[in-house]
């Protein structure tokens, strides 16, 4: 069957699931404010045969207090993460959320950033299924047998750039934030202790990327928007508050076929934890 590298809509995944094609779905629905939710939604009613993806156990590595509230996992523990989530090389995985796709679309930069590439976000996610009158599940599907850690890239296949590296290429890139225009401009900030943003760096909330419904524009609507920074994808940066909805933004590009655009894993928590750089507010 057809592998999908960006987005799957309801009718292909269930066309796969109909099938018994391989396929590995992941749950990712998480919130922010209360991190236990997701998790609890999982256990209540999921996709058939989903396993449930925490954004901080799962997706996110150890935090020093300087390196950003989700800072990327160790590649090795990841990849025995992807293992023994069922993830082989040629099995197309599939991750949805139920707020637009940010944590699913971190759970794809992640396994992108490993090597997989037959991973895709559900467009519409959790309510676009329900809407289209799909079955669930309430049972958690049975461990794979055999697995292994999946065999990463040598090197990291997704590009990313660190705090200092970012700050001394600052005028030369297209720094992008994914917050809202709120926190952006230094209005409020409910997660981090310094409100504002780096300075240079513009606002594309990545609710931007999406039409009511919670699915995407259309890949040519998103390629005209973004080939209007005139900016070549290589030098876009992405950043947010911690690394997971600034993936949404590197996703979208990607679905418009502009690859190669960068992650700032860190992001403003870890950007404002050092009070020697410099922040802009406005």
């Amino acid at each position: 069957m057809h592998i999908h590298r960006t987005l799957i809509d309801v009718e292909a995944l269930s066309a796969r699931l109909a099938a018994k094609a391989p396929t590995v779905v992941l749950d990712c629905r998480f919130d922010l404010a209360d991190p236990s939710a997701g998790e609890a939604a999982h256990e209540a009613r999921h996709l058939p045969g989903a396993r449930y993806v925490h954004l901080d156990r799962d997706l996110s590595g150890t935090k020093t207090g300087r390196n950003g509230r989700h800072p990327l996992p160790d590649r090795g523990d990841f990849a025995a993460w992807a293992g023994r989530m069922g993830i082989a090389p040629g099995v197309q995985v599939v991750a949805y959320d139920d707020q637009g796709g940010p944590y699913a679309a971190r759970c794809w930069w992640l396994l992108r950033w490993l090597g997989h590439d037959a991973v895709a976000v559900l467009d519409g996610g959790f309510s676009a299924w329900r809407a289209a009158g799909q079955a669930f599940d309430d049972a958690e599907p049975a461990p794979p047998a055999g697995t292994q850690p999946y065999p990463a890239a040598e090197a990291p296949a997704m590009p990313t750039v660190d705090a200092d590296a970012l700050q001394r290429s600052l005028g030369r890139v297209r720094l992008v934030d994914a917050r809202n225009g709120a926190r952006f401009r230094g209005e409020v900030e409910p997660l981090d202790p310094v409100a504002g943003h780096i300075p240079g760096a513009t606002l594309r909330c990545f609710q931007d990327n999406l039409v009511p419904g919670a699915r995407f524009k259309p890949a040519d609507q998103l390629r005209a928007e973004f080939e209007a920074w005139a900016t070549p994808a290589a030098q876009v940066v992405h950043q947010c508050g911690s690394g997971v909805t600034a993936c949404h933004n590197l996703l979208a590009m990607a679905h418009a076929g502009l690859e190669g655009s960068v992650l700032y894993p860190g992001s403003w928590s870890e950007w404002c934890a050092d009070p020697a750089r410099p922040v802009a507010v406005g």
